[in-house]
């Protein structure tokens, strides 16, 4: 592997691969990120490329990420893209000796993440997914209050999600319109960030009983789900999702993305849209309880903390929290909610018998 700029000292170079919609909170965090110079952005769209390399002050576009990784010889790329070209971008720039940070979802199928992870780590450089929704400062300071003794043992968790971007003829149309045909939609691409921020908080998932459904009949994919997860601890957490409701309020939808409550052997807490938390102690008064959130970028800025992540632990040789061996075990957990589905019935993560079954899921229409 060629000598980094890790260990020379100087900044790192970094590319990124895909100058769509969420490419800009990327692209921006980054810019923010002192340790590391952006040095170009590749997208098959000229037009994309340039505009993106403009608005984020980055030197070079090109519509060839080949080129562009074989000029360039970066220490890191970002893979931005849909998740159907992931296995070849993050094989390519592994066998270059390029480090890879790559947005979720991380591959069609867990077969192919998992192929992807084998890739780079039989490469050997280093690998992490962009989760950042565990990153948002709502969750981190959830950890924080749990880690202090403040709620104590955490029981249970639910969340309420309802993003109303996703009824009509024109869902999905203005930011994401390739969402209309992901076979698999909300735990695929929105509920894995769920069961990675309850993996983070509560530990491991043992069991799922999921029940998921496609509202808009112009998508393909489901747009709803309640998902109930138990976890090894005894711990549950309750998803109750869907992207075809709105929620009233005057916050920003895509902020919190909806309502949490966390009970506790101490006490309880309620997350609003807003990043509003209220504690209620057992036996004791409600209270509003500050900590630092800020309406930046997407979910409280959790781009920038997880790009953060990513550097800090480059540069530190840490481990990445979203590694690729742990984020295949959020991506089992996402396989066990389209399995439950189709069964009808709870999985169990560890059950040999439900190990990654190639299932045909079938998602009711509105009636």
């Amino acid at each position: 592997m060629r000598a980094s700029s890790e260990q020379s000292g100087t900044k790192l170079r970094g590319v990124g691969i895909g100058a769509g919609y969420f490419s800009r909170f990327q692209y921006e965090a980054w810019s923010r990120i002192p340790q590391v110079d952006l040095v170009a952005v590749a997208d098959l769209d000229e037009g994309k490329a340039q505009a993106a390399a403009e608005q984020f002050g980055i030197p070079h576009a090109y519509t060839d990420y080949r080129e562009m990784l074989d000029r360039e010889q970066p220490d890191f790329v970002d893979i931005i893209t849909q998740p159907d070209a992931h296995l070849e971008l993050c094989t390519y720039a592994a066998q270059l000796g390029i480090h890879v940070i790559c947005q979720k979802p991380l591959a069609p199928t867990y077969e192919e993440a998992q192929q992807i992870v084998q890739n780079v780590e039989g490469a050997g450089v280093r690998f992490m997914v962009h989760e950042n929704w565990r990153w948002q400062p709502w969750y981190r300071e959830v950890k924080r209050l749990h880690h202090q003794g403040v709620l104590g043992e955490l029981f249970s968790i639910s969340f309420c999600m309802r993003t109303g971007d996703g009824w009509g003829d024109n869902a999905y149309l203005d930011r994401q319109p390739y969402f209309r045909e992901y076979p698999r939609l909300f735990v695929f691409e929105t509920g894995v960030h769920f069961i990675d921020a309850f993996r983070f908080l509560l530990g491991e998932v043992q069991t799922v009983y999921a029940r998921l459904r496609r509202l808009n009949d112009v998508i393909a994919g489901e747009d709803s789900g309640q998902i109930v997860f138990g976890f090894e601890n005894g711990a549950t957490a309750v998803l109750d999702a869907n992207r075809y409701n709105e929620l009233d309020t005057s916050a920003p939808v895509r902020y919190t993305f909806g309502t949490m409550r966390v009970d506790a052997s101490n006490a309880s807490l309620c997350l609003h849209p807003d990043g509003r938390m209220r504690i209620k102690p057992l036996g004791q008064p409600a209270y509003d309880h500050e900590y630092p959130h800020i309406d930046r970028g997407l979910g409280g800025d959790s781009c920038y903390f997880v790009q953060r992540h990513f550097v800090d632990g480059f540069l530190n040789g840490t481990p990445f929290e979203s590694g690729g061996a742990d984020y295949l075990k959020t991506l089992r957990v996402v396989e066990a909610c389209y399995e439950s589905t189709a069964l009808d019935q709870v999985v169990r993560i560890d059950a040999p018998e439900a190990q990654h079954a190639l299932l045909d899921i079938h998602v009711e229409g509105h009636a």
